[in-house]
């Protein structure tokens, strides 16, 4: 199944039951699937119709869920099961889709899983994932509110760890996400919010971020985000 794309109907029922358990607004939607929801926030824009395998939830730390459900239970019904990693974290495994529960490092070389017990899943920890959780945004899909990184941040986080990859192909899908999203944040006219936090970001990141604007040869945007405030 590698290289296919989940459909969205798969997509949207997960968030669907979700919502109806009372847990989907204390999780935020972060990866590529952000992308496909944006396109609300931007009023329709012309986004790459990315539509990994790959659904990912952040889990803010504490977790500040209402509800509570035994995720692997709830979407049993649905083909999913659950996958053991060797550091102890979980994956809602489909044929066509695949769930993973991610929490901030907490600090460097911590990488035991954390417990969520309102969801019964032990999530994985990632650095650089903070950035996604901060400034939020809601975005209306059909009946659901969708809870979702700040665009912005969204595009700064895809530009600092797409230089990490290890693989190309996966570096070259975040650059051209973050500069499309980058580009509509600009021409819905938020230049300035995106330049003030960009500079807000530790001077490692800052300079991640540009080097990703570099190689995906972004040059407008970088003199923007690097040009001073007016």
């Amino acid at each position: 199944m590698k290289g296919k794309d989940a459909p969205a109907e798969i997509v949207i029922e997960v968030l669907r039951r979700l919502d109806k358990a009372g847990v989907l607004q204390g999780m935020v939607l972060v990866g590529s699937w952000c992308v496909h929801f944006y396109k609300g926030y931007f009023a329709g824009a012309a986004l790459s119709a990315v539509r990994t395998r790959d659904m990912d939830f952040l889990i803010p730390t504490p977790p500040r869920l209402k509800g509570e459900v035994d995720v692997a239970e709830l979407l049993e019904d649905m083909g999913f099961i659950t996958e053991f990693h060797g550091d102890g974290s979980i994956s809602l495994s489909h044929p066509q889709l695949i769930i993973d529960f991610l929490v901030a490092e907490r600090g460097r070389g911590t990488d035991k899983p954390y417990l969520v017990r309102q969801l019964g899943v032990k999530a994985q920890p990632l650095r650089f994932i903070s950035l996604l959780s901060e400034d939020t945004i809601k975005v209306r899909s059909g009946s659901l509110d969708l809870v979702l990184p700040h665009p912005i941040n969204f595009a700064f986080q895809k530009l600092i760890i797409s230089g990490r990859r290890a693989y190309e192909e996966k570096a070259a899908k975040d650059r051209l996400q973050a500069v499309e999203v980058l580009r509509e944040v600009v021409a819905r006219g938020d230049e300035g919010k995106a330049r003030s936090k960009f500079e807000r970001l530790p001077a490692g990141w800052r300079k991640a971020v540009l080097a990703g604007l570099k190689a995906a040869q972004a040059d407008d945007l970088s003199a923007l985000l690097a040009s001073p405030g007016t």
